[in-house]
């Protein structure tokens, strides 16, 4: 992962909770040059658990000939507010106790993310932007942008996303929280606090993010089992959830969680149809064939509410992750929709 830079906004930001942040930091990245009329400008946004260095996680896209070529498109991914990496969030030292947050950070919501966005856009000098992709929790972000600031953008991809969070994807939040309530260490003021419940959260949020013919594709006992109780799979779920233990930490996760549990782009602008009526990017949605948390027909009906919108499905199945493996896929149909005129 290359190194992030930093924007300090020294002044305070009101969160829509209510609460108001002395000042913030937002970790970001940038790839390629902004060109002399600032037009060719690509934002990016993350997903739950990532980073704001693109090129680490969304594989074989940062490259010449990509959908962000850094040769032709200045492209840029801000870290979140209320993550671990690099922007102000629950590790972060809270100036009025000199300690940091972990548990008594303010609960923050997609639009909050979009405004501090806003305000790393104007450091930077754009006032304009290209094209907006966004993916799963990025794609919240992306929609938020575009319907509470309809001028922003040009084009934007819509990927493995939703204009709300449903009741299918709450319930999923939810049983992950029972997980995390159930380390002792939860609530406790460092940083390995819920570590526990924190890899038990992820197992469970990874059958979300795959389905049963990825497992049964991966994740075969293919030796003969001396111990009949035991299987594979039960390693690589634990696995992943120390993977994410070892590079991500409780507190974050519970607050970038919960800002999805608050996800709906329609709070104060009417029903769903008002708010995306109000976009006048042109649009391409993209859903995974076999995508459990974001599927297809949701998308269907988004795209069928934005004025200006291309709909298509990447058959995977890989599920909701097969936005970050089917690369290839992706590459085909963004390319194509950004030479279109």
């Amino acid at each position: 992962m290359s190194e992030a830079r930093y924007y300090h906004h020294r002044s305070p930001v009101t969160l829509e909770c209510g609460y108001v942040l002395p000042e913030v930091t937002v970790a970001y990245h940038t790839y390629g040059r902004l060109n002399a009329d600032r037009s060719n400008v690509v934002w990016v946004m993350h997903a739950l658990t990532a980073n704001s260095d693109v090129a680490d996680w969304w594989p074989h896209t940062v490259e010449t000939g990509k959908f962000l070529d850094p040769s032709r498109y200045f492209v840029v991914c801000a870290n979140v507010l209320g993550s671990c990496y690099g922007t102000t969030g629950p590790l972060s030292v809270n100036q009025e106790t000199g300690e940091p947050w972990y548990g008594d950070f303010p609960d923050v919501t997609v639009r909050d993310m979009v405004e501090c966005h806003r305000l790393l856009a104007g450091y930077l000098g754009i006032t304009h932007i290209d094209t907006i992709i966004g993916s799963s929790l990025g794609g919240f972000q992306a929609l938020e942008w575009l319907t509470g600031y309809p001028d922003v953008a040009d084009k934007a991809v819509l990927i493995a996303t939703d204009v709300e969070c449903r009741p299918w994807e709450a319930a999923i939040n939810e049983s992950m929280y029972m997980a995390m309530r159930c380390d002792p260490t939860l609530g406790e003021r460092h940083p390995d606090a819920g570590a526990q419940g924190l890899a038990a959260a992820r197992s469970i949020a990874l059958l979300s993010y795959r389905s049963h013919y990825a497992y049964d594709l991966t994740q075969q006992d293919v030796e003969p089992r001396a111990d009949i109780f035991t299987r594979r799979v039960q390693s690589y779920q634990q696995y992943q959830g120390k993977k994410l233990v070892d590079r991500f930490n409780a507190y974050s996760y519970l607050t970038l969680c919960r800002s999805a549990d608050a996800h709906d782009i329609s709070r104060g602008r009417g029903s769903m149809a008002d708010a995306l009526s109000r976009i006048k990017a042109r649009c391409l949605v993209v859903a995974i064939s076999s995508d459990i948390l974001f599927p297809p027909e949701n998308h269907r009906i988004m795209a069928d509410c934005i004025p200006q919108a291309d709909f298509r499905v990447i058959d995977s199945e890989y599920a909701h992750d097969g936005f970050l493996i089917e690369h290839e896929k992706l590459n085909t149909l963004i390319s194509e929709f950004q030479q279109k005129a």
